[in-house]
């Protein structure tokens, strides 16, 4: 399927290893000109190469280092993107989790900090990226989001909370921009094979006293595909939901988790 994405800037962040990664290579693929960000300079460096050696690149993604947790970085990095590269078509937010975590661990200023990343540097972006998709009358954005919007996941505290609250706030934009021919969606991946899943899974290992086999056997049981996800299947989804065929789908949480939560809705 052509998803008419060949020559349309997409930014993304979180683009240095992971699910960003694998998004910002699937939209090579479709011959997106790519601008990526993320906090690790020589990580995004090297996605960068290998980004280019794809067969469906266009050219060499431009890069640039964000942190999404400072609104100033969020704005500087936006500005850069389209002076250098061009607005964006299409804006793909993902993010690092913040830590995990129990309510009775977390000190008023970790909130602040996970609200800054998950919630503000999203709505940052979307500000900064919004005005040439409203007057393109096109635009696509997607924000890479996680099943524990659906069923909370023990010891995410943090991440259980604000993701909803970022669902909350997509899905109320997406009313708003749909006149302009704009999408705004989530995605919601299961357990996925990340840098991220081994820290969480260490994490919750340490809180129960058992191993990271046995946090990770528990996974495994709860999903009925019997396994992980691997971070391109993520991005098959994502790349799908910022396609032209994809514009009559706006407002939506489109969970890809192997048929790990079970509720109807």
């Amino acid at each position: 399927m052509d998803l008419g994405l060949a020559g349309r800037i997409a930014w993304v962040t979180g683009a240095s290893r992971g699910i960003g990664f694998a998004i910002a290579e699937a939209l090579a693929a479709e011959g997106a000109r790519l601008a990526l960000g993320a906090r690790d300079a020589a990580g995004l460096a090297a996605a960068a190469d290998r980004l280019a050696a794809h067969p469906g690149a266009r050219a060499r993604p431009f890069v640039h280092p964000l942190d999404l947790a400072d609104a100033a970085a969020v704005s500087a990095w936006a500005e850069v993107c389209r002076t250098q590269l061009g607005p964006a078509a299409v804006l793909v937010v993902c993010s690092g989790g913040p830590p995990a975590g129990r309510h009775a661990e977390l000190s008023s200023a970790t909130w602040r900090q996970a609200a800054e990343l998950l919630l503000h540097g999203t709505v940052g972006l979307i500000e900064a990226a919004l005005p040439a998709m409203e007057a393109a009358r096109w635009g696509r954005i997607l924000v890479v989001s996680s099943l524990a919007v659906r069923q909370p996941v023990d010891g995410l505290m943090l991440s259980n909370s604000l993701r909803a609250a970022v669902q909350g706030y997509i899905r109320t934009l997406a009313n708003e921009v749909a006149p302009l021919g704009i999408t705004a969606n989530c995605v919601a991946p299961g357990y996925t094979r990340t840098e991220r899943l081994t820290e969480l899974s260490a994490r919750q290992a340490a809180m129960r006293g058992v191993s990271e086999a046995e946090i990770e056997a528990g996974w495994l049981a709860g999903i009925p595909a019997g396994r992980l996800a691997e971070p391109h299947e993520i991005a098959a989804a994502a790349a799908f939901l910022v396609g032209e065929p994809a514009g009559y789908i706006t407002g939506q949480l489109v969970t890809v988790d192997g048929g790990c939560v079970r509720s109807l809705l």
